[in-house]
């Protein structure tokens, strides 16, 4: 579970509904179901009209990553790395064959599979790098439909909010319907401004975040995969991973494997 993202929803939503009660204000005044279909539901159809249905349906699937940290770890798979070079370097690129039923991780499986099959160097990295670009590929649609929806939601508040002031125009007649009627109106406008602002664009920033991290793992594990096979010194190995990290975690890798 990742715990900024479910922070960040919470005090978001808090913050909203403090200020309504600090300015005195009634939170029943903001529920409203018929802005909630229009704006809510509006924005969601939009999008099925624009991408096809099985994206559509995959995108719960993906939201996922938002809210539950990859099982992935840069600094374990450099030391997973690391421990496969030593055991090469010992008892050949064939020995590493006894390891891959262990492995949870599929791409570095078919890496490792590749090598011990006695594959090209520069055909291990283009397949392993086609993998990335259709995962880079796959993400970016999901992202681009949260980012959509961002831009859709308000669109459709605004709708609502036009549907709401021609009901009341109908009505003018009744003066006193008139201020009700015009705060009714402007909800959507405010449902749209929370989907967008609180929901929708931080979302799609979590989940470039998010595929940023799994590519970072990504070429570490070619990195370190495309060493492995050419026979590199275990500590070489280690200097080329770690070099990807951040100058803060580097120093709990050498801890683990030694300098």
């Amino acid at each position: 579970m990742d715990l900024a993202s479910i922070i960040g929803l919470a005090a978001g939503t808090v913050c909203i509904i403090l200020g309504i009660l600090m300015a005195k204000g009634n939170l029943l005044l903001f529920w409203d179901p018929a802005s909630v279909f229009v704006t809510l539901g509006g924005s969601l159809s939009a999008l099925i009209l624009s991408v096809p249905l099985s994206k559509f349906l995959g995108l719960t699937k993906a939201l996922r990553i938002v809210f539950f940290a990859p099982k992935s770890n840069a600094n374990e798979m450099i030391i997973t790395l690391v421990s496969f070079s030593e055991k090469a370097r010992r008892e050949g690129l064939l020995a590493l064959e006894d390891d891959l039923d262990e492995l949870e991780d599929d791409f570095l499986k078919k890496g490792i599979q590749l090598v011990v099959d006695g594959s090209d160097p520069e055909m291990v990295r283009r397949i392993m790098e086609t993998e990335i670009e259709q995962m880079m590929d796959r993400h970016d649609v999901f992202k681009t439909m949260i980012a959509d929806l961002s831009g859709l939601a308000p669109g459709f508040g605004m709708l609502g909010t036009l549907m709401g002031l021609i009901l009341m125009l109908v009505n003018i007649q009744d003066k006193n319907a008139i201020g009700p009627g015009m705060a009714a109106a402007l909800i959507t406008t405010f449902y749209g401004a929370i989907i967008a602002n609180l929901i929708c664009l931080p979302i799609a920033t979590k989940m470039q975040l998010r595929t940023n991290e799994e590519v970072l793992i990504k070429m570490i594990m070619i990195e370190g995969t495309l060493s492995i096979q050419s026979g590199d010194n275990p500590r070489l190995v280690k200097d080329k991973l770690v070099a990807y990290l951040e100058p803060n975690e580097r120093e709990a890798i050498s801890n683990e494997v030694g300098e």
